[in-house]
């Protein structure tokens, strides 16, 4: 196989990760993704941050962060590493093995 050039793999990086972010996104009809955006809309407004006091801490704009609160589009990892900054959080990503149907703990 010949080796690709920079360019190419660039470009083959950048459409795995859109293919993986179009994956996530769909997971459990969104739920990931839904579930981060109603954390983030809360945590916000707990803190009594406006979306676009939000927008200017992380380098954004207001309407990036309406976006990302109503779920418009999933959020990158760099962008989800700044907003649990600026909200004061911490950032949990968390890989589980799938349960094999009839597994049970072991006694």
């Amino acid at each position: 196989m010949p080796e690709l050039s920079k360019e190419e793999r660039h470009h083959a990086t950048e459409r795995a990760i859109e293919r993986l972010r179009e994956r996530l996104a769909g997971a459990h009809d969104g739920w990931l993704f839904a579930q981060i955006a109603g954390q983030v809309t809360a945590r916000r407004r707990a803190l009594g941050l406006s979306q676009a006091e939000l927008a200017k801490v992380c380098g954004t704009t207001q309407s990036a962060i309406a976006r990302l609160e109503s779920g418009g589009r999933p959020p990158r990892i760099d962008t989800l590493l700044k907003l649990a900054h600026a909200l004061d959080c911490e950032l949990l990503v968390e890989l589980r093995p799938h349960e094999s149907p009839g597994a049970t703990e072991a006694s």
